[in-house]
């Protein structure tokens, strides 16, 4: 065998051990890849749990730090309290085949998690009323606080006391995201009110409100 055989056979082998070496730090920088966008993932989930959770906290926070009269702090009760009433019932009106497995808004905010019929019903229903996802948290949290110890006013009563409860609320509620939530509850509830027979108005609340508390 000549030298420029082996020279050639050589450089065959050498080339061979290169390729090879090529194709493992391709494979390695794969498997670099592959972990690296595993990990930003699990980044931007923390992440966003992280963001989720100081929110609800913020939120808490802020509905705790309320301070209302006795009589203001029913009146706003009221306005919340007939907005997840009348959220609950319209998904019922909207899903009769289902009244029986959602007894209450609770059990519609949990099923809606993994049943995406009841989550299109949902997101059309806030829609409609010109609600979001934050404002629900804000108006539940709210109810949470407060509801054990608030009690209900009618619409008569709640003019009576307080003429302008749109000015009650952007001078006594300083957390941005939850003075608007307040104030679009009031809007949900004046639209419909106005909307209303008179029969319907005089519906009353006491046979609904377990179903928020439940």
């Amino acid at each position: 065998m000549n030298n420029e055989t082996t020279t050639l056979i050589s450089l065959t082998e050498a080339m061979k051990r290169v390729d090879h070496k090529l194709q493992a730090l391709e494979a390695q920088f794969k498997e670099l890849d592959f972990t690296k966008d595993n990990l930003m993932q699990k980044f931007e989930h923390h992440s966003k749990t992280l963001a989720s959770q100081a929110a609800q906290d913020e939120m808490w926070t802020a509905v705790r730090a309320l301070r209302f009269t006795s009589m203001e702090l029913n009146i706003l009760y009221s306005y919340v309290i007939e907005v997840l009433i009348c959220l609950h019932t319209r998904v019922l009106e909207k899903l009769p085949d289902l009244v029986r497995g959602l007894p209450t808004l609770a059990s519609v905010l949990r099923r809606k998690v993994k049943n995406e019929r009841i989550s299109a019903v949902w997101d059309s229903i806030l829609e409609e009323c010109g609600l979001q996802e934050g404002d629900i948290t804000a108006l539940c949290t709210f109810f949470i606080a407060h509801g054990h110890k608030a009690e209900h006013y009618s619409a008569k009563a709640r003019q009576m006391y307080i003429r302008d409860i749109t000015f009650l609320i952007t001078n006594m509620v300083k957390n941005q995201a939850l003075q608007d939530s307040l104030l679009r509850a009031v809007q949900v509830i004046e639209k419909g009110k106005a909307a209303r027979t008179p029969e319907e108005q005089k519906s009353p609340l006491k046979e609904l409100i377990p179903s928020i508390k439940n």
